[in-house]
């Protein structure tokens, strides 16, 4: 496979893909290859500069000593940083070409943790030991991938997730910490399987099996004899997530959908099986939990209709306790100090970047810890969103996030951008490219959740599955018809986008609506779910058939040949900007490039952006830049004068 993609690669870049007749402009600047793109005017990358330099901060993890880990981006990619204190200088410790986004800190020893890097955006992640004062040693094997670095609570054992190239069976992985000589398969997994929690005597192991967005299995596993047995057995699909063991051991939190629409957290004993539940978010799902080490403060967060809300509460007596008031965003991380003295939250709103704070449980006070540069824009020139809904073909109503332009004349373009997944959903959080399309182009931005998106419960999550594919992307249509609707809005001027599975909405949108739209931006798209399922890494391709499909099977190999895109470009006449990435192993670039070609040969008119050092979207600021100035000019083709 690898053969034929670099053969694909180096006649793109000779232009022995180009088909006669049809005027193709090349450039190779760097790792970026691209057709038919223009060069950027300097005014444009200008005014694109102030967005492009804004950061944000997530949280990580707590080290021993109460200080904490974050990754936030002070060159080309996101590095991890120590902050010590609130308000405190952010210190860089991974220095790599490479963003570095997780770590997990090692419990007893200060200042120690792990941390995964992979290369070029290919997610086969390697893990290495690494500590504050420097260092790094790596703990895993070349050429695999690793995931879900777990350490028991004396900090003594690491637990991580396996899989070897092709395959889509994970291992679940076993080392004394700091020797690597004791690196063992613990359980030879079947599935995506992976730790999610140790006990706290360390001689257990909660993991997870992942079935699809709607079906799971946990089981409990002795590290010493390697017995598994599973937690609340059952033929039904239920979708569980996240997971502690309480510090006796005898039972697990976890989150789950069992007998409910949306996801709740439920206690389970071990021993009888009893289910509790612990804390309901009545219509809405609870998206995440901690437990303090001594077991008896539980903070989890609820989201509500996109929104996130924390809650805290004394697991023990139940008793209410004093509750944050924190500005109204969407939650990034929760998690307790080693201590139990304050909760680590991530925030980040529309108007400003992902920040972390704290609540301290003893004296109810909210702390900042980090404050976000904004690149030199200005949070109060930034746009809150509306949430609205539509009605569909169905009558179902869809809900959507809107950004409208503060200050207008006349009706303005609309850029409809579709998140991926599926199983995702649009959030109000904070998008430089939504406030530059809004503040700096004058385009309403709606971003919709349509069928098949998570947040709304698990009947809606499930309306696009297999033959029903379709009716997602005629959600997009009914959009479409309520923006004819609108007084302040362009019909005449939409735009659809969308970066993965939204890319395949994207390219479906046009082939369904092309004489509605004005063009579309593809990201990292499935332009056929054949092509897509046989060249898609091994450890993804059970799962996505679970959600799309399996094309082996006659009947949905004739619904694939039906709706992919990739058989319907005779539809679309509007322009089309493709963007890849060459080491992408969830949508392989030969998507893209095979949808480039095929409307090439219909006449239409395609953008190519393809980096050679990028995967499953752009992650390095340079590329990054080059991405959004490519799409601005775009934009501003479709959009005419004034844009």
């Amino acid at each position: 496979m690898r053969r034929v993609l670099i053969g694909g690669l180096a006649a793109l870049l000779t232009g022995s893909l180009a088909l006669a007749g049809t005027p193709v402009v090349k450039r190779e600047v760097g790792a970026l290859v691209t057709e038919n793109v223009p060069e950027t005017p300097p005014a444009v990358r200008e005014q694109l500069r102030r967005y492009q330099n804004a950061r944000s901060a997530t949280f990580l993890d707590w080290l021993g000593d109460g200080t904490m880990l974050i990754a936030t981006r002070f060159g080309q990619a996101p590095q991890i940083h120590h902050v010590k204190a609130p308000g405190g200088d952010r210190t860089q410790l991974t220095f790599f070409a490479e963003p570095v986004t997780s770590a997990a800190a090692q419990p007893v020893v200060p200042g120690a943790f792990v941390f995964a890097r992979d290369a070029g955006g290919d997610e086969y992640f390697q893990g290495y030991a690494s500590a504050v004062d420097g260092g790094e040693a790596q703990v895993t094997e070349p050429k695999t991938r690793n995931t879900g670095f777990v350490f028991s609570p004396d900090g003594n054992q690491l637990a991580w997730s396996r899989v070897t190239p092709g395959k889509g069976d994970y291992d679940i992985m076993l080392m004394r910490t700091g020797q690597a000589a004791t690196r063992r398969v613990a359980l030879k997994g079947r599935g995506a399987v992976g730790p999610v929690a140790f006990s706290a005597d360390g001689g257990r192991i909660l993991f997870r099996r992942a079935i699809s967005a709607q079906s799971s299995k946990v089981f409990v596993l002795e590290t010493a004899t390697g017995k598994v047995v599973e937690i609340n057995p059952t033929r039904k699909p239920i979708a569980y997530s996240g997971g502690e063991f309480t510090p006796d051991g005898r039972r697990v939190l976890m989150l789950s959908d069992e007998k409910s629409e949306v996801a709740r957290l439920v206690e389970y004993d071990l021993a009888s099986g009893r289910k509790t539940v612990v804390a309901d978010g009545g219509a809405w799902e609870i998206e995440a939990f901690d437990l303090s080490e001594n077991g008896r403060l539980l903070a989890y967060a609820i989201n509500e209709g996109g929104r996130s809300r924390v809650v805290v509460a004394d697991l023990v007596t139940r008793r209410a306790l004093p509750q944050p008031e924190l500005p109204v965003g969407v939650l990034a991380d929760l998690k307790f100090s080693p201590d139990a003295l304050r909760l680590a939250i991530g925030l980040n709103s529309a108007t400003s970047p992902a920040d972390v704070w704290t609540w301290n449980i003893a004296e109810a006070a909210l702390v900042r810890w980090t404050h976000s540069e904004m690149g030199g824009l200005k949070s109060a020139d930034m746009v809150e969103p509306a949430l609205i809904r539509f009605a569909s073909f169905d009558q179902r109503q869809i809900p959507a996030w809107a950004y409208r332009p503060k200050a207008t004349k006349g009706p303005t373009p609309v850029i409809i951008d579709i998140h991926g997944g599926p199983e995702g959903q649009s959030r109000p959080g904070f998008s430089t490219a939504y406030q530059y399309w809004v503040n700096a182009l004058g385009a309403t931005v709606i971003s919709p959740n349509v069928r098949g998106s998570t947040g709304y419960g698990k009947t809606y999550l499930a309306l696009d599955n297999g033959m029903k594919r379709q009716d997602s992307v005629r959600d997009i249509g009914a959009l479409l018809d309520w923006i004819a609707t609108q007084p302040d809005l362009d019909k005449s001027r939409v735009v659809v986008s969308g970066g993965s599975y939204g890319g395949f909405m994207t390219l479906a949108a046009l082939a369904a609506y092309d004489d509605r739209l004005a063009g579309a931006i593809d990201t990292v798209g499935i332009s056929d779910f054949t092509t897509f399922l046989t060249n898609t890494e091994g450890y993804r391709r059970d799962l996505r058939r679970v959600e799309y499909g399996d094309e082996r099977d006659p009947v949905m190999k004739a619904e694939f040949d039906r709706i992919s895109p990739l058989n319907l470009t005779d539809r679309m006449t509007k322009p089309l900007f493709v963007i890849a990435g060459f080491n992408d192993p969830r949508v392989p670039w030969t998507e893209g490039e095979q949808m480039v070609a095929k409307v090439r040969a219909n006449g239409g008119e395609v953008w190519w952006m393809m980096a050679k050092d990028e995967g499953h979207g752009f992650r390095k600021k340079q590329n990054r830049d080059a991405l959004r100035e490519a799409e601005t000019l775009f934009l501003r083709k479709l959009f005419g004068a004034g844009s």
